[in-house]
């Protein structure tokens, strides 16, 4: 496990990446447009095998349930290489988010592009947009990690989430999430790692 901090490159006011990717239990194709219409956006990297992710898994699954229907378009990506990394292949993720209850589109990355587009490094990353598709908030979840003690209540998220959904700016102290690097195919590494 390497421990790797997100790159917080994706500057605030950027406009969403565009993506188009399959959703790993509907099999539907989920795109930006998808998301039409609501008051803020989440894309959230994720896998299934990263420490850092199971011990927010739960939380995960809070944020979809809390929010969706307060207008909250939330989206998981998978980026990782599945051929090195089986437990993020498709079939595994979708067992995953069924079994943790996960109410929201599981997409899948082959091509590492959409993680390269966002400036994704670790799982978690967390990347959050307004009505208008700028980035409002990029960064961790709270300040729990799976060793520290600390409680998963999501609150530097939830904040954020909170204050766009009501209108109100989101503050720029923003700390990068933290987790395992995203587990790239060999040569793939992206240039802002080099």
């Amino acid at each position: 496990m390497s421990l790797t901090p997100s790159t917080m490159r994706l500057a605030l006011g950027t406009r969403a990446p565009d993506f188009d990717l399959p959703d790993v239990v509907s099999g539907r194709r989920i795109s930006l447009q998808s998301f039409q219409g609501q008051k803020a956006l989440l894309i959230m990297f994720i896998c299934q095998h990263c420490p850092y992710v199971q011990h927010i898994k739960a939380e995960l699954a809070r944020l979809g349930r809390d929010y969706a229907s307060q207008g909250l378009g939330l989206a998981a990506v998978s980026s990782n290489d599945a051929q090195t990394y089986p437990d993020d292949a498709p079939e595994r993720l979708k067992a995953f988010a069924q079994k943790e209850g996960f109410d929201f589109p599981f997409c899948y990355d082959e091509s590492q592009s959409v993680a390269k587009l966002y400036g994704a490094a670790c799982t978690p990353d967390f990347f959050l947009f307004d009505g208008e598709s700028r980035l409002v908030y990029r960064g961790q979840l709270d300040e729990s990690r799976p060793d520290n003690g600390r409680p998963v209540t999501g609150k530097d998220l939830r904040a954020a989430i909170e204050a766009v959904l009501a209108g109100r700016p989101v503050s720029a102290d923003q700390k990068p999430s933290i987790g395992c690097n995203i587990k790239w195919k060999p040569g793939q590494e992206p240039d802002y790692f080099k």
